[in-house]
């Protein structure tokens, strides 16, 4: 009996050795490394869209999202969007409030617009003052009064208001470089067409386009043959040097800084010729930029607020509160 199990035993023993030494060798391999599995966040792309893996402490970037990140931190440069400086010369009267309402309303739609609000008054009123601090927009407020001299019926208006905001702008650049930018005189009787700001804002020189209700006419226009004014459609005056009314054209800004002297003039000046003679100081006919569709859109109007009827308005005041119109 023994000698069977001796001979069981020793024919067992080196299959037995054989395992042993295979389970000895397993044991001593480095174990692989573990890779942690990426957390995916239900919201990583938005509630709906689908679960994306966030990026691990321990674990490397994940392809393809790191990208996606780093896209949306460094957005590609913005070109410089072009700040129009409007000029609006303004002066007292029963409409001044209503006037300036209706302007501030459009160009709070328009962006990096700087309002230059010139009064034709020895000091700046209450009512101006009070109405620019509730406008909500970037605006410098001025004030200089025309000579009395001036102020009879036939001779031009605004003069010295327009030229004392070029003398502004000028001030303002004249120690720093010049930032894109252009010159609009927006009187504050007009009526503006969102688009004739887009349109001018590209002005490279001095831009031109139609206005309505001017002249005697439905619309005044510079007229264009391929791409270039060559003539004005005008109801007064077409021989003038440039058939055209203020608010139908811009002038760049850095044409502005680059003509110190060019201003509005009351020596030599005739009647309805200040445009004329401001634009002759700047640039040529040749030179103007032709907008709104080769200047075929009407973007701008005068309107006028019409005259009011103040028959009935007491000569002192009567009312038990006082109420700003």
């Amino acid at each position: 009996m023994k000698s069977v199990l001796f001979s069981r035993f020793f024919i067992l023993l080196p299959w037995i050795l054989i395992v042993i030494i295979m389970l000895d060798v397993d044991t001593r391999r480095p174990a692989p490394p573990l890779t942690p599995r990426p957390y995916f966040s239900p919201y990583a792309a938005g509630r709906g869209g689908p679960r994306l893996p966030l990026r691990s402490r321990r674990a490397g970037p994940v392809r393809g999202v790191e990208k996606r990140n780093e896209s949306r931190q460094q957005p590609p440069p913005q070109p410089q969007l072009p700040t129009i400086y409007a000029i609006t010369p303004t002066y007292s009267r029963p409409v001044q409030k209503a006037e300036l309402t209706r302007l501030a309303n459009t160009f709070r739609q328009v962006a990096q617009l700087h309002w230059i609000l010139v009064e034709d008054a020895a000091a700046r009123s209450e009512l101006v003052s009070r109405f620019l601090a509730r406008a909500g927009l970037p605006s410098t407020h001025l004030h200089v009064p025309t000579p009395r001299r001036y102020k009879r019926p036939g001779l031009p208006r605004a003069t010295e208001q327009r030229n004392a905001g070029l003398a502004w702008l000028r001030q303002r650049h004249q120690h720093q470089r010049a930032q894109p930018g252009v010159l609009f005189f927006a009187d504050d009787d007009n009526t503006y067409s969102l688009e004739l700001f887009q349109e001018m804002r590209t002005t490279r020189k001095v831009s031109v386009w139609p206005v309505g209700l001017v002249g005697g006419r439905r619309y005044e226009r510079p007229l264009v043959e391929n791409g270039k004014v060559v003539g004005w459609y005008t109801g007064w005056r077409a021989d003038r040097p440039f058939a055209i009314d203020m608010a139908g054209f811009a002038v760049s800004l850095q044409v502005i800084l680059s003509n110190p002297k060019a201003v509005f003039k009351r020596r030599g000046s005739q009647p309805g010729m200040q445009e004329s003679d401001f634009l002759k100081q700047i640039t040529t006919v040749e030179e103007l930029e032709p907008k709104a569709n080769n200047c075929t859109k009407v973007l701008v109007w005068h309107t006028r607020t019409e005259k009011v009827n103040l028959a009935n308005e007491p000569k002192y005041h009567l009312d038990t509160v006082k109420i700003e119109v």
